[in-house]
This record gives structure tokens, sequence and C-alpha cells, in this order.
């Protein structure tokens, strides 16, 4: 049995990011997958009151947020390390971790993503185009300024992976299924090669909706 146990959805970004980081520190685990609804089901409430993925475990420890799970994975694994040492670089992964979590999730994925993927897969319903309309100039500054932030580095905060690129990757990701996703990427090109290096990692090969959900089953 493993010694970890991660609790959510298949194609959840949050959940991917937290899965690419264990293939990236080699540990083996077992995910439990949630249904449509399954993050208010009292058993899973149990876990993160706010009715939220992922869920992560660790023998008797649970813990929730995927910032704090992430870090744990980096403290208890410290090899490869994905925290910089360098005071600015690490200070720029946290900038990027929060831009992630505020912007690129909070007005392109929870909107964007949800109007066009999760709506329509989940509940049956069409996107509803003005709320995306709204949504996109936010998305255009938050890409821009992650384009931005990159530069011409390998990783986002210099030439290595962190946590910020784990965390970051997996919305891109998602966002490209959808056109305005694929369009801001194609606006900012720098961000674009970047995604396409670090979706042909090995972490991110094996961590594909398709293949969690395989995983799931």
């Amino acid at each position: 049995m493993s010694d970890f146990i991660i609790h959510g959805v298949p194609g959840s970004p949050y959940v991917r990011a937290v899965l690419a980081t264990l293939h990236e520190k080699g540990l083996a685990f077992a995910f439990r997958a949630l249904g449509p609804g399954g993050a208010r089901l009292p058993d899973h409430l149990a876990k993160m009151p706010f009715g939220r993925i992922p869920v992560f475990e660790h023998g008797d420890f649970i813990l929730y947020e995927t910032q704090a799970i992430l870090r744990y994975l980096d403290r208890i694994a410290p090899t490869p390390s994905l925290i910089p040492t360098d005071p600015k670089a690490a200070a720029r992964m946290d900038q990027l971790i929060g831009v992630n979590d505020w912007y690129l999730f909070g007005e392109a994925g929870r909107v964007i993503g949800f109007q066009r993927i999760i709506a329509p897969k989940f509940f049956g319903a069409e996107p509803d185009e003005a709320v995306i309309a709204a949504a996109l100039p936010k998305a255009e500054v938050c890409y821009r300024e992650l384009d931005r932030l990159l530069g011409a580095q390998a990783f986002m905060t210099g030439d290595a992976l962190t946590l910020a690129d784990l965390m970051i990757a997996p919305h891109l990701d998602l966002l490209a299924s959808t056109p305005e996703g694929a369009a801001l990427l194609r606006q900012n090109p720098r961000l674009n090669a970047w995604l396409e290096r670090m979706l042909a990692r090995p972490s991110f090969a094996a961590t594909t909706w398709a293949a969690v959900a395989a995983l799931a089953a």
C-alpha cells in the first residue's frame, strides 16, 4: 500500500500539480477519484470542510491546499529540490504561485475553463459567451504577465524546475483546449514554448486527464 493517497477529480489542474510533483520526486501514490459532487459528500468534507480538492494523506496525516501539499512533499523528499535556495528566486516562485491561484485560476480557469469545459462536460450546459467575453481581458493580462516574468528562462524562476512550474502548467494546459486559451498562448510565444517543454516531461505525460481517469478506473 502506498504511503501517499490523493483524493480528487481527474482533469483538475490542482490535482495534476500534486500528481506531477509526486512523479518528479519518484514517489509512489494511490489515487482516489471523486465523482461530480463528490467533494461535497460527508466523507470528503470530514477531511476538507471547504469542499475542495485535492486532499492528501500520508499515513494518519491529512493535508489540503495544493501549495501546502507541494511544500510538504519537497520537505520530506528533498531530492530533487523544487524550492530555490536563492531568496529572490524563492520570492519569485511564491509570487508566481500567487498569480496562479488568484489570477490564472481565479480570473481565467474558474471562468473560461468552467464555461468551455466543465459546464458542457458535466452539466450539459452551453457556455455563457457573455461571461467568457467579460473574463477575457483579465485573462489576457495574466498571460502577458506570466510571459513577461518567464522571459527567456528555461523555467519560471530560472534554470531549474520549481513548484511554480508545477502549479502553473496544469492550468495553462487545461485552458489550451479552449479557443481563448489557445489564442492567448499563440499571443505569448515564450509562455507557449515553456508549456510545450513542461508537457514533454514524463511527469506531465503520466498525469494527463485521460491518464488520471484510467488510473482512477
